[in-house]
């Protein structure tokens, strides 16, 4: 049996109750039989990239880890958005539910469908804080430290009360 591999995603909403729509994908990834020992980071609220008429995002990452190949996991995510209604109307427009393939594993893959590690994570602070939630000491391929990049980068995010807003 091939080994378990590490995912990590960055997850995001601006659209029909971004918290509740988080909150629901996390029961998803919860209860996808293919994704085990899912893990959740903090929630935060952070400005739009792209296209500043938009509402602000509710974001998050997790970390999951599976059997599946890199392209099946992006076909399982991409499957969970459409469930949640998802529409591609503009480039870094709203949405109802963006969940990214930001790592998985050690792997380096460029195909016409997937870039992993994710082109623009490094540059986003709504990736980079909330993955450093769940792992600090992540490697990046090819060599790029997440405490690093953390380093250089400044919090613009405001994190949500979990105690106003249990999950």
């Amino acid at each position: 049996m091939a080994p378990l591999i590490d995912v990590y995603i960055g997850m995001g909403s601006n659209l029909h109750e971004p918290l509740l729509q988080i909150k629901e994908a996390i029961d998803e990834l919860n209860a996808h039989p293919h994704f085990h020992n899912v893990k959740i980071s903090k929630i935060y609220q952070s400005k739009p990239i792209g296209p500043q008429d938009q509402p602000d995002y509710i974001n998050a990452a997790a970390y999951f880890q599976t059997f599946l190949g890199a392209h099946h996991v992006l076909d399982e995510l991409q499957a969970l958005e459409q469930q949640h209604g998802r529409l591609r109307k503009r480039h870094w427009g709203e949405r109802t539910l963006d969940l990214d393939l930001l790592l998985y594993g050690n792997a380096q893959i460029q195909t016409p469908r997937l870039t992993v590690p994710h082109p623009f994570m490094l540059e986003r602070s709504f990736v980079l804080f909330p993955l450093n939630d769940l792992a600090n000491d992540i490697h990046i391929p090819p060599q790029h430290s997440l405490k690093t990049q953390i380093a250089n980068m400044s919090f613009d995010l405001s994190p949500l009360d979990e105690e106003k807003n249990p999950r």
